[in-house]
C-alpha cells in the first residue's frame, strides 16, 4: 500500500526537486503540498513569494495546496500550535508520512522530526546529505528554472536578489556560500522543471532591504 506523503512546499528549488524524487518513488502517493505564510502579507515566509504565485506552482504541480497562516511576528510557540493542529488534521485524512527540502542542517531536522514524533507521521528527507554542488548541478541540467527571491545580507550583496538562479551565478558565489543556499544564503523561487507541467512567466518587481535581508518581488504575468 502506497504511504500517502504531503510535501512541505517552500516554493524554491529544493522542495521543487524533493517533488521530482518522490514522484520516482513506487511507494509514495503524493497527496499535496503545504506552505506556512505570512498571514498579514500572504507571502511565504523567508522566500516572500506571493500567494498568487504559490497557487500557480501548485497547479503546474498539479496537486493540492494546503496553506497554514500565520501571524505577522508568531512566536516559535504559536507557530508550533498552528503545526501540530495541521499535523493532527493530516492524521485524521489518513497521511501516513511528510517530506522536507532539508540537505544538511541537524538542527532543523531534528526540529522537524521533534514536531511529528508520536503523531503516527513519518518524517521524510529524500535530499539528505547529497553534495550540494553536484545536486544544484543536477537541478541545472534538469531544466530548473529558479530566481533568488531573498538574500542575506551578511553573507552575499543585494544586488545578487531578483537574478536568476544559474551556473554563472553559483561561480559568483563567494567560496564559503552554499551553491544551494542550504545555510541561509539565498532562498529561491521555482518557476520552472520537470516536476511543474509548464513554465510560470513571471517579472522581478521591486527589490527592498529589511531586517538584514533584501528581498525581491517576483510577480506572476
Amino acid at each position: 500500500m502506497k504511504k500517502r506523503t504531503m510535501l512541505s512546499w517552500s516554493s524554491g528549488k529544493d522542495s521543487a526537486w524533493t517533488l521530482q524524487v518522490l514522484r520516482q518513488d513506487p511507494e509514495i502517493e503524493l497527496a499535496g503540498l503545504f506552505t506556512v505564510i505570512n498571514e498579514k502579507y500572504k507571502r511565504a515566509s523567508m522566500h516572500a513569494t506571493r500567494l498568487e504565485l504559490l497557487r500557480l506552482q501548485a497547479e503546474a504541480a498539479g496537486l493540492p495546496l494546503i496553506t497554514i497562516p500565520l501571524p505577522d511576528q508568531s512566536s516559535l510557540e504559536e507557530c508550533d500550535r498552528m503545526m501540530g493542529r495541521f499535523v493532527a488534521e493530516c492524521v485524521k485524512n489518513g497521511i501516513a508520512c511528510m517530506a522536507f527540502g532539508d540537505l544538511f542542517l541537524e538542527d532543523i531536522r531534528q526540529y522537524r522530526e521533534n514536531q511529528l514524533r508520536g503523531s503516527g507521521i513519518q518524517p521524510l528527507f529524500p535530499l539528505w546529505r547529497l553534495p550540494t554542488w553536484k545536486l544544484a548541478l543536477r537541478m541545472l541540467d534538469a531544466g530548473v528554472e529558479a530566481y533568488i527571491s531573498c538574500v542575506d545580507l551578511a553573507r552575499l550583496p543585494s544586488n545578487f536578489a531578483g537574478r536568476r538562479w544559474s551556473r554563472s551565478l553559483l561561480d559568483e558565489l563567494p567560496a564559503e556560500c552554499d551553491p544551494c543556499g542550504e545555510n541561509g544564503e539565498i532562498h529561491t523561487i521555482i518557476t520552472a522543471g520537470p516536476m511543474l507541467n509548464r513554465r510560470i512567466p513571471v517579472r522581478v518587481g521591486e527589490i527592498v532591504e529589511r531586517n538584514g535581508f533584501a528581498y525581491a518581488d517576483l510577480i506572476p504575468l
